[in-house]
This record gives C-alpha cells, structure tokens and sequence, in this order.
C-alpha cells in the first residue's frame, strides 16, 4: 500500500506523535503533558501503531484492510508496527492460528516490528488491576455473565462492597478458589452505548498455550486493549468502528491508572456481498461439511483467497483503492476480482485451454504441411505487450476447440464457427472450415471434419478462437458464489439456509508444453488460460510436481471472464 494518508481525508487530521491533545474526545489530566514527554522520549517521536488479531480463527478481506490501514499509515512516516495476539481466551486460541495470522501478514508483504502476545503482560496487567481495587474503582462481582449481557442490567448488589474484600476475593480468583463464572472484576465506568461496569477479568479454568496454568483468570479485551497500547508505545491506535463507544473505557482506564494514554482512532469495516466472515459462522460451516476448511476458495478468508490465487499485491491494490473511512463499506466480489485481474493481466503468462474440448481433424493438413506431423506455433506470454516473451506450442491434424466456438445452428449474431461460417485459430495463420459433422447415438456433436487455409490464402473469419493439440488433460475447478443472497447474515431462516448448492466444475484440456514442472516453480503462480480466466496451481498439487510426479495431477482454482 503506497499510503494510507493521502487516500483518506480523516487520517490528514490524525494527530502528530505527542500531540494526543489535538485529537477529538481525548482526555488530558494533570498527568498527560508528562506521559506525553516520557512517551516520545522513548519512540523519538515515531509514529507507532499495531496489529492485534485475536487468535481464534483465520484473517478474512477485512483483516487485510486493517493490516494495510495500520503498516502503510506507519510506513508512510517512517513508524513502526506491532503486530500482538490478543491472546486473552484460552478456549478458543489454537496455534494453527497464531502460525497462520503471522503468515498471511507476511505473505501480503509486510513486516512487523515486533510480534507481541497480550500475554506478554499478565503480571503487569494484573498488578494494575489490584490498583484498580484499592482505588476503588474496579470490585469483585458475582452476577453471572448472561445475567449483565446486554443494556440494561439489573445493577450490581456488590459495587459498594469494601476494597479489602475485593481484593482478597480477586486473590482467591487468581489461586482458583473460586469456580468459573461464579466471579467477575468489574470496573466502575459506564461505556457511551450505555453499558454499565465493564467485566476486566474473568475465570477460565482452562491451560493457555504459553503460560500453562500460572492463570486461571484472564483480562477482558475492554481491560487489556489500553493498556497493552500504552506499554508499546502505541501512537494510533486505529481500529474499526464498532469500538469506538470503548473510547471511553480506553481513555478513563489509562487516566485512572495514570499512564501514557494512546488515542483510538475508528474507521469503517470493510466485508464483501455473497458472503460471510463471523469464526462461528465459519466454523459452522466447516462442521456442517459445506466448505473443506478455512481455507475453501469460496470463502474470504486470506488463505482462501491465496489458495484461489489471488495474489498479495491485488489484494492490497484492492485495499488501497478502496481507501479508509468512517462508513462501513460492503462491496461486491467483483470489485475485488477486478483487481485481480488488473494485476493478473500484467504479470500471468497467458495460455490457451478449452475446458468444454471438441475433437476437430484437418483433413488437409498433409497437403498444407507435406512431410511433417506436427508443427510449432510462437504464443505470446502478454498478447497487450508489443515486446512480450513467446512460449511454443505443438498444433498438428488434430486439436480441439471449445464446443462453445461451434454452433450447428447458430444464433442470430454469432461470429465462430458454423457449418457455412469460417474460423480462425489463434495465432496459428489458419482458418477452419467444417466439411462434416459427427454425432455419437444422443445425437451430440462430438467431431468436425475441416479443412484449412492460411489466413493469406482463405475467407475471412469473423473470429480467431483459442485450441490446444496434443493436450494434457487436468482438473480445473470454477468456483460460484457460496451464497445465493447478498446479506447471508440477515436471512429470513438462517444463513445456512441460503447457501448455493453447489460450485461450477469443468474438467479442461490444455497444451502439454503450457503446464510444465517448470512453469509451477513458484507455488500458486498463475496463469491466464486465454478467453476462459485465471488459473494457478494448489500448494499440495505444486509439491508434488516438484517432487518429480505426473503434471498431469495439476488443479487450478479459476477466476472466470464470465464473472466481469
């Protein structure tokens, strides 16, 4: 992402590392010009923002935004960025998360500055909350949790309780004297959307991946997101919009704690039509068996969309057209595809592949080429580029064209080929013209008999169409939308009731010299199968390629040109 600022108004009126004064809403106590000399004394006046994923499922479209919102707005004025787990919920954290989040901000191209856990400060956290209590503003609460979901909460029979009994009471959580969901650590604020007394700790009876069973009471995300900004440094802390009636929460926290307070910044959220993002949704997918995993290509996850092929750059590229602002913004898939391609068409060789083949015989090709069976043709990588590399391609008395380009009765119209209309074939300088049709007992049409012409010497056609000869046979699988609505979330029955039946699938044929071990070197490298779309290769079908075996197993995931 080339910038953040200049595609976005909002953020030219971000404020200047140590000037969190300037920003609308902030807080400033006694305490805030000598946090703020202290704070830039340690970043040198850098502006420093982060990432902080919860590790509990796979990044999705609107995770790419938010990573290029806060590394290119750092980028861009030469800050730094964090990227932190929020690794505060022990029951849903696995490490396959953790390794794929890292991965994904990685394979879109960027760098942390350091990778942090939220965990890294439960003993800080912890102290803090102690503080809390003997500054009367935070108590031990034994509502249970269903009983304050929720605006209007019955009130706490305990906010008045003494400070020594919460803090023995907190103690007792801490040493797992006390049962899970039978206590809470409440704080004493009431949040802008109405919420009384936020819960700062809960207990959770459950072993975490990297401090085991030192805890069984972990932080809140209303406690802990502050004031793990505050410890870093954190100059922006930019999240999406939802959060934004936790301003309150954030600001007070830090205040009454008495440490460097950050200043939150909120933008839109960005989800695309025909689909859907929430874990638990995916999640109920994956267990209903309706994708594979969290990374089936018709969903929007990052690995989905690196598993369909579609490269970092276009996603990105996509993230910065669509800039960064206040509203929500949901846009259809085609917006995103149109990046794809955009990119694609600059940087994936394109070759020819029919994925409907119709078996066509030259029956002149001896007279047209005496003494040779076959023949080479020059394809270029990028037809649009005049100095474009060519790759050679085999053509012979035998190739297929898509059962597409011909049409026993055509429609009003069609320009390919008919009985008494000509074709040409592209880049091959011949031009197609059946002499007869052959159908099997269903009456399909499964062979022409042509003759052929160069394009010197023969009629002129009123279209050049793509072949192959001599083709590999492959498996090419066209994903459709895996909804049939737009807004899933908000379907009359459930969002399950609204999921497309099945995806597309075509098996294809293309050119032996076009899908080479060669050619996949690099994993996922697409190619551009002419008029048809863009296709690459999964990582396990590259493997295996690599390790020596059949290219003939090779699998593409498509992009098709019918979606524009």
């Amino acid at each position: 992402m080339e910038t953040a600022v200049d595609l976005v108004g909002d953020a030219t009126k971000f404020h200047k590392p140590g000037e969190n004064y300037t920003s609308p809403g902030y807080v400033v106590t006694t305490s805030t010009m000598r946090l703020l000399k202290e704070h830039i004394a340690q970043t040198k006046g850098m502006v420093v923002t982060r990432f902080p994923p919860e590790p509990n499922g796979i990044l999705h479209i609107g995770h790419a935004k938010a990573i290029n919102f806060n590394f290119g707005y750092a980028k861009k004025l030469g800050g730094i960025t964090y990227l932190r787990y929020d690794d505060t919920n022990p029951e849903k954290e696995e490490e396959e998360f953790f390794r794929a989040i890292k991965e994904m901000v990685l394979w879109l191209g960027f760098t942390p500055y350091k990778v942090t856990h939220a965990s890294d400060h439960f003993d800080q956290l912890y102290k803090w909350a102690k503080k809390l209590i003997r500054l009367d503003q935070a108590y031990v609460c034994h509502q249970r949790l269903e009983e304050i979901r929720g605006f209007n909460p019955p009130p706490s029979p305990w906010r008045d309780r003494p400070i020594e009994e919460s803090l023995q009471l907190f103690e007792d959580m801490k040493n797992g004297k006390i049962d899970e969901g039978c206590a809470t650590l409440r704080m004493k604020i009431t949040l802008a959307d109405g919420k009384v007394d936020p819960v700062a700790y809960r207990i959770k009876m459950r072993p975490h991946h990297r401090t085991g069973s030192t805890w069984c009471i972990y932080p809140t995300y209303d406690y802990t997101h502050c004031l793990c900004d505050s410890i870093e440094n954190i100059t922006h802390s930019l999240c999406t919009k939802e959060f934004q009636s936790r301003r309150p929460a954030y600001y007070w926290l830090c205040n009454i704690l008495d440490v460097y307070c950050p200043v939150q910044w909120e933008y839109g959220r960005l989800n695309l039509n025909y689909n859907v993002v929430s874990k638990r949704k995916i999640l109920k997918l994956i267990q209903s068996g309706i994708v594979s995993d969290w990374d089936d290509p018709r969903l929007i996850t990052l690995t989905a969309l690196r598993r369909r092929g579609f490269p970092p750059q276009a996603i990105n590229n996509f993230c910065e057209r669509i800039g960064v602002t206040m509203s929500q913004t949901i846009l259809d898939p085609s917006a995103l595809e149109a990046c794809v391609r955009e990119y694609l068409n600059e940087h994936a060789p394109r070759v020819m592949a029919v994925l409907d083949p119709l078996r066509v015989v030259i029956s002149n090709w001896n007279e047209l080429y005496p003494n040779m069976t076959k023949g080479e043709v020059d394809i270029p990588d990028f037809p649009a580029l005049s100095d474009s590399k060519a790759h050679k391609a085999c053509i012979s008395s035998e190739i297929y064209l898509d059962s597409s380009d011909f049409q026993e009765r055509p429609e009003k119209g069609y320009r390919r080929l008919t009985p008494d209309q000509p074709v040409g074939l592209r880049h091959a300088g011949l031009v197609l013209q059946v002499r007869e049709v052959k159908k099997d007992q269903a009456g399909k049409v499964v062979e022409l008999i042509t003759t052929a012409k160069t394009v010197e010497n023969g009629p002129k056609p009123k279209a050049f169409i793509q072949w192959v000869s001599d083709p590999l046979h492959c498996e090419v699988r066209l994903y459709d939308r895996l909804f049939t609505v737009k807004d899933p979330d908000n379907a009359k029955d459930g969002f399950l009731s609204v999921i497309n039946p099945s995806p597309l699938g075509w098996s294809v044929v293309t050119n032996t010299t076009e899908f080479t071990n060669e050619s996949f070197r690099i994993p996922l490298s697409g190619h551009r199968l002419s008029t048809v779309g863009s296709y690459c290769s999964p990582h396990d079908q590259v493997e295996k390629a690599l390790r020596g075996k059949s290219p003939l197993a090779y699998k593409a995931h498509g992009l098709t040109e019918r979606e524009s």
